[in-house]
């Protein structure tokens, strides 16, 4: 048995990974990331960055992107649970303008990789959540871009549960975004 179980979503690019778990009366111990068992599964990434958020219940955060150096997530989360999404902005993409969501938690210690030329997002359904990502390339902060998350050409079903939308915590500048057909979204690298 493989340290991780990879399950490409209808996305290309966009994966979940099941780590393997080993439990016994002390605890448990799993890898996050093993460098050599993604190469063996084809996937060959560098990343340059690891980031921690702590959120309470209904947050939301995103959809966000990064316009000129655009960065791939492996994003988990290690405490409490969130319903994670990327949406697909690569222009020359089949799946352009289509998401993909995982509800991560701690209990279920699955992890998603959104690759670049995606918005990413997501909705804290726990009472707090801690999420933690690896980023393929660095924040720049005045290179961000984004899109409304409940834009209604793509759709996301997100699963608000006792939530209503007014309920929905989103910082101001998340508030102020624009549906993806009235925001740039040429950004996608043609190296990729």
């Amino acid at each position: 048995m493989g340290k991780f179980n990879i399950i490409k979503s209808e996305i290309e690019g966009v994966f979940t990974v099941e780590p393997t778990v080993f439990e016994d009366e002390r605890g448990y111990f799993m890898e996050t990331y093993n460098e050599n068992d993604f190469k063996a599964e084809g996937i060959d990434l560098t990343f340059v960055q690891d980031n921690q958020s702590k959120s309470s219940k209904g947050v939301l955060r995103g959809l966000h992107f990064q316009y000129t150096q655009p960065q791939g997530k492996l994003v988990r989360v290690i405490k409490g649970e969130v319903f994670d999404v990327g949406v697909d902005l690569r222009k020359d993409s089949p799946t352009y303008g289509k998401w993909m969501g995982e509800i991560l938690s701690e209990e279920n210690k699955k992890q998603l990789f959104i690759p670049k030329g995606f918005a990413h997002g997501f909705l804290v359904l726990s009472d707090e959540a801690e999420f933690v990502y690896k980023c393929t390339d660095f924040y720049k902060g005045d290179d961000e871009g984004g899109i409304q998350w409940n834009d209604p050409d793509i759709g996301i079903e997100w699963p608000l549960g006792d939530l209503k939308e007014e309920d929905l915590i989103l910082s101001e500048k998340d508030k102020l975004l624009k549906p993806m057909k009235d925001t740039p979204t040429d950004f996608y690298m043609e190296d990729e």
